[in-house]
């Protein structure tokens, strides 16, 4: 049987800690006092892994509901053959969804330790989903712009900024031992609900207006969202592992060590930008979303294979074995013509079946550390008197 955790690595979760530094306004003075007031409605015999679950199929269902309404990204083009339109209530809806899903998300660390249920397997759960969502929930937002005022190369490349900036969070902390909560996290959050809250009152069309200068709404949400990483999150990612180093506080890896970690982040960036860029059918343009979705698959597993090492203090994996195939596919999209509808089959292909792997990844680390430390995942055992 295929086990994902080694000895060493369930050894390194007994001894794991949290230690995290979180420093926004918004955080500490608006949103955790509303967080202390929400769980308080909470059951205790409701287990914390079952609200970040719940969080996450919010996301889920937002995902699909754009999917079904929007699957190409076409509602708000010109091009708009069948003429579909987003209804009013969709985006309402997906606003809901989504502040109960980042509450969900607030709060389920509150209701661990309201439950005496705190440990690794709960951080590990809740990044992991994260994780996934750093790709569904952008793409929701993709609608209110759509193809004609954001190609989809262009919003790749805002995914992969949304990617770079999660990942360095978690290579941060496997380098300082310290979680140090970005800014930009809760801004981005509200500001999403907010945006798709007015745009079910005011209707898309209101972020199409042209604005001084020649610019549109989508350039200045992309320019926004690269400045922004750069300023609060890159730069204070950099400048907190320095810090370690000069100070000694961190875990004083070797720079070859250090930096271990983004080998597989940019081994993967390469390979998915030179098939959305150099694709002879234009695969990106064919299948947008179903990219978007396998970009952010392997992401995630890359991801949750980085948030397992930096929790259990091992060493990191330089190779991703979702890589391979994805690797393989890549070469024969580039290097031997294939038709468009073969390209986009074998998209679809990989999509499914790197999906299913990583599911199936996620599942058995759930699994192996729920049997370690003897307990379940979305249940919390009654305490023995």
């Amino acid at each position: 049987m295929v086990r994902f955790l080694s000895e060493d690595k369930l050894k390194g979760f007994e001894k794991y800690k949290y230690n995290s530094v979180d420093t926004s306004v918004l955080s500490n003075y608006v949103m955790h006092p509303f967080w202390n007031w929400c769980v308080q409605f909470c059951p205790v015999w409701v287990a914390p892994n079952l609200l970040t679950f719940m969080g996450f199929l919010l996301t889920v269902l937002n995902f699909l509901l754009f999917s079904y309404y929007d699957y190409g990204f076409y509602a708000l083009t010109g091009d708009n053959a069948t003429k579909g339109r987003i209804p009013p209530w969709v985006w309402a809806a997906s606003a809901v969804n989504l502040f109960v899903a980042y509450t969900l998300d607030g709060i389920d660390g509150k209701q661990a330790r309201r439950t005496g249920t705190s440990g690794p397997l709960g951080e590990l759960f809740d990044h992991g989903l994260d994780s996934y969502s750093a790709v569904l929930i952008p793409t929701c937002l993709y609608s209110i712009f759509g193809r004609d005022e954001v190609s989809p190369l262009r919003f790749f490349f805002v995914i992969w900024n949304i990617f770079i900036n999660f990942y360095l969070t978690h290579w941060e902390k496997y380098n300082t031992g310290v979680m140090f909560l970005p800014w930009g996290y809760d801004f981005t959050m509200l500001g999403s609900c907010v945006l798709l809250l007015v745009t079910s009152a005011t209707g898309p069309e209101a972020w199409h207006v042209p604005l001084p200068g020649g610019l549109t709404p989508g350039i200045v949400f992309e320019f926004v969202l690269y400045f922004s990483a750069i300023i609060t999150s890159q730069t204070v990612i950099l400048w907190n592992i320095y810090k370690s180093y000069r100070d000694g506080t961190g875990k004083m890896r070797s720079f070859t060590e250090a930096i271990r970690p983004l080998v597989p982040l940019v081994a993967f960036l390469a390979l998915s930008t030179a098939w959305a860029v150099y694709s002879p059918n234009n695969i990106i343009e064919l299948g947008p979303r179903l990219f978007y979705v396998l970009t952010g698959t392997i992401f995630s597993n890359i991801n949750c294979r980085l948030i397992v090492s930096q929790m259990s203090d091992t060493r990191c994996e330089a190779l991703n074995e979702l890589l391979v195939p994805y690797a393989a596919v890549v070469a024969v999209a580039l290097c031997r013509p294939v038709s468009a509808s073969t390209e986009l089959m074998m998209l679809a292909g990989l999509c499914v079946a790197s999906s299913l792997a990583h599911i199936y990844y996620g599942t058995k680390v759930v699994q192996e550390m729920c049997e370690h430390f003897k307990i379940e995942c979305f249940h919390i055992k009654p305490k023995i008197k």
